[in-house]
């Protein structure tokens, strides 16, 4: 080990203990940077909001909703909210042969559409948020602000061919083994070839840059001198910016990226790179990814949290974002996240026993 990484070392040791001696709330956050000239932008945030990253098409160029329009979604939210949390009485019947069907569709089962359409979260575990967030006193369209349609940006030809063989692998479950009729590896031939979310590496609103989700959307900063870490509710991905540093070289790969920051006045600026090759889903780019951040701490103690994405392996050009970081005084609790770990064995399992029987039918029908 070398003295550098050695006192970087010593330094994440510190920020850490000092996270825990501040327990999981926000007091006492303020004393780890009361020393510096910058702000602090310690605390607990919660950026729940109706507001997409990608912007209705119905809005086009514009960035801006008007009043009307905000009042227009927030009450559609509340509406919609209302009805699935309305008690229509006991359910009666046994769910459809395939599982429950999305809300709305039959009086009978009234389950939340999930994953296999066999039943997901119904409105107790969801928690968007019921409002859409304003930059300078203006309600915003989406998240993306440039470019200036609010959509992600056009994807490279090469990366168009890869989603497409990727998606070969993600077809719906229908009770065979039809990946068997696939070239190369199957979804299911080993734990390495389940989503890195699935197996709860990684979150999946991503870390760098982060976003809004369905629910779990409290974020949480700890700020030193040497040290910023950012901690996510959802999967509990925690990250560690160096202040002040470098970058490893480029073969030096790490699940959330290496960050490195700086001031620019009283803005934080993050930049990170040195992703890992499977850290990327298709979206957020690859092991090229470049994502600069920045958090800027107003007046009403909100931070205003921007972000812009490079990648030209992936996308045609760059793209940006902006939303509200909105300060709360709650706490952000463990997200064990054990769903993969405790499921992938009857995955494995069943994926193998579905192989069998379609080897079993093959033997079979070539027997006849």
């Amino acid at each position: 080990m070398t003295i550098r990484n050695a006192m970087q070392l010593s330094g994440i040791i510190t920020l850490m203990l000092a996270i825990s001696a501040c327990g999981t709330g926000t007091e006492g956050t303020s004393q780890l940077a009361s020393a510096s000239t910058h702000p602090d932008l310690s605390g607990t945030y919660d950026v729940s909001t109706l507001t997409p990253l990608t912007r209705p098409q119905e809005f086009g160029d514009n960035l801006e909703l008007t009043p009307e329009q905000a009042n227009a979604i927030v009450e559609e939210n509340r509406q919609r909210v209302a009805d699935r949390t309305q008690n229509r009485g006991p359910v009666t019947t046994a769910p459809p042969a395939g599982g429950a069907p999305p809300i709305g569709i039959g009086d009978e089962f009234r389950e939340s559409g999930g994953a296999g359409n066999v039943g997901g979260y119904n409105n107790f575990w969801v928690d968007p948020g019921s409002d859409v967030f304003m930059v300078d006193g203006k309600f915003r369209t989406s998240i993306i602000t440039d470019p200036k349609d609010g959509q992600m940006p056009e994807m490279t030809e090469e990366t168009m061919k890869w989603l497409t063989e990727r998606r070969k692998l993600r077809r719906p479950n229908d009770g065979t083994a039809w990946w068997l009729d696939v070239a190369g590896n199957g979804p299911y031939d080993g734990p390495e070839m389940l989503g890195i979310s699935e197996r709860c590496i990684l979150g999946f609103t991503g870390s760098t840059p982060t976003f809004p989700s369905l629910y779990n959307n409290y974020k949480r900063i700890v700020q030193t001198e040497d040290y910023v870490m950012i901690l996510i509710e959802m999967v509990h991905d925690a990250r560690i910016v160096r202040m002040n540093s470098e970058h490893p070289p480029a073969d030096v790969t790490k699940w959330l990226g290496d960050s490195i920051g700086w001031w620019e006045g009283d803005t934080l600026v993050i930049d990170t790179t040195n992703f890992h090759p499977l850290s990327r889903p298709g979206r957020l780019g690859s092991v090229n990814a470049h994502v600069v951040e920045r958090f800027s701490k107003n007046e009403d103690g909100n931070l205003t949290y921007q972000f812009t994405v490079e990648d030209p392996t992936v996308w045609t050009e760059p793209w940006t974002g902006e939303y509200i970081w909105r300060a709360s005084d709650q706490k952000v609790y463990e997200y064990a996240c054990h769903e993969g770990n405790y499921a992938m064995p009857g995955i494995l399992k069943g994926a193998r026993l579905l192989e069998a029987e379609r080897r079993e039918a093959l033997i079979s029908s070539d027997a006849d």
